[in-house]
C-alpha cells in the first residue's frame, strides 16, 4: 500500500493553524473506556496450539535491539547471529523481524545479515533525546541509510509537539523521510517514535498517530524504551485505533511498534490480541507489528521449548544479549 500521505491533507497541513485545528478537532479519549478495553482483552486466555503460534509470531516481528554506548561490532555480529537462529538448538524456530543499531553499527549488521531476510534497522535523528539541529538529524539518518539500512527509527521533537509547533514536527517528519531514500531509488521505511510517556495524555498520543501518519510514516512507535513509560496495552490500543482510521479515511496502511517494557510471553500475547480485536489479520505480520522488546526473545524461547518439550528449560538455556 502507500505511504506518502501528504497530497490528502494538504489543505490540513498548509498552515500551523490548520494543522492544529484538525488535529484538535479530532475525537476527545475515553480514558477510562480506552483502560478497560484494554484490560478486558488482556484477559483472553490463549492455549495450547494457538499460544504456540502467538509465540513463533512474536518471534517474528520482534526487532532485536542493542543500543548502547559499550556496543562492539562483536556484540552486534553476536545479535545478528542471534536474530538469524534465536534457538540454535532449533532450526525450526523462526528468525526475528531485524536488528536495531545506532547509525554507526548499521555496515557491521548489514554484513552479518547478508543472504538472510531479517532487517537492519536505525535509530536516527539524535535518538533518544531528539535534541540536535535539523541538519544534524538529516545527517544522522543519511549516514545510517547509506550504509545499508533498511529501516529508520527517528524521533519526534516532542518540546515542539508539547508546545504545540506541530507544523515543526510535521515538516520535520517529511524532511526524514525524504532522507530515507536511496541512491538507487528505493528507500528505507520510517518509524515514528513519538515516545508515549512523554506525551502526557491520550489525547495527545492520537494526534500525534494522525501527526505521524499524515507526514508518511511508515510505522508509529510508542517509545524509545529509555524512560519511565514505555509501551502500555492502553497507549498501543489507542495507535492501534488511530491506524484502523487512517486507513479506513485514506486507504493507507501503517504499522504499529510498541516499544519497552514488553519482556514475558504473556505480554506479549496480551499484545497481540489487541492487534487481533483492533485491526484483525491485516496488522498480524511483521510487515505491520513489531516488538521493540528484546529481553522478550528468550521469554518466548523458553515458553517455546517448554511446550515442544514438556519442560521448562529455564534462563540458562538461551543466550543473554
Amino acid at each position: 500500500m502507500p505511504t506518502t500521505t501528504a497530497p490528502a491533507f494538504a489543505d490540513v497541513t498548509a498552515s500551523d493553524s490548520t494543522l492544529r485545528r484538525f488535529l484538535h478537532g479530532l475525537p476527545g479519549v475515553d480514558a477510562v473506556g480506552l483502560e478497560a478495553r484494554a484490560a478486558s482483552l488482556g484477559t483472553r486466555s490463549i492455549k495450547t496450539t494457538a499460544k504456540a503460534y502467538a509465540i513463533d509470531l512474536a518471534i517474528s516481528m520482534i526487532d532485536l535491539t542493542t543500543l548502547e554506548g559499550a556496543d562492539t561490532p562483536g556484540k552486534v555480529r553476536a545479535l545478528a547471529a542471534k536474530a538469524v537462529h534465536p534457538d540454535p538448538t532449533d532450526r525450526t524456530t523462526p528468525r526475528t523481524a531485524a536488528v536495531c543499531v545506532y547509525p554507526d553499527m548499521v555496515a557491521t549488521a548489514k554484513a552479518a545479515l547478508t543472504g538472510t531476510d531479517v532487517k537492519v534497522a536505525s535509530v536516527a535523528t539524535a535518538f533518544p533525546a531528539g535534541r540536535a539541529a535539523l541538519d544534524v538529524k538529516l545527517a544522522d539518518t543519511r549516514d545510517a541509510v547509506a550504509a545499508g539500512a533498511d529501516e529508520i527509527d527517528m524521533v519526534i521533537d516532542r518540546g515542539a509537539f508539547l508546545a504545540g509547533d506541530y507544523l515543526k514536527v510535521y515538516e520535520e517528519i517529511r524532511a526524514v523521510k525524504e532522507a530515507c531514500v536511496r541512491e538507487d531509488g528505493g528507500a528505507a521505511r520510517l518509524k515514528v517514535i513519538f515516545e508515549t510517556g512523554e506525551l502526557s495524555t491520550y489525547d495527545n498520543i492520537r494526534r500525534a498517530s494522525w501527526l505521524g501518519m499524515i507526514a508518511g510514516a511508515d510505522f508509529i512507535k510508542t517509545s524509545t524504551g529509555k524512560v519511565g513509560v514505555n509501551a502500555t496495552p492502553a497507549n498501543t490500543l489507542l495507535m492501534l485505533e488511530a491506524v484502523r482510521d487512517f486507513r479506513a479515511q485514506t486507504g493507507v496502511q501503517v504499522g504499529v511498534k510498541p516499544a519497552g517494557g514488553i519482556r514475558t510471553t504473556k505480554d506479549a500475547i496480551k499484545f497481540l490480541v489487541l492487534v487481533n480485536e483492533t485491526v484483525g489479520e491485516d496488522w498480524l505480520d511483521n510487515h505491520w507489528f513489531r516488538f521493540g522488546a528484546s529481553s522478550l526473545l528468550n521469554d518466548l524461547l523458553m515458553q517455546r521449548q517448554k511446550l515442544a518439550t514438556g519442560r521448562y528449560s529455564g534462563p540458562d538455556y538461551v543466550t543473554v544479549d
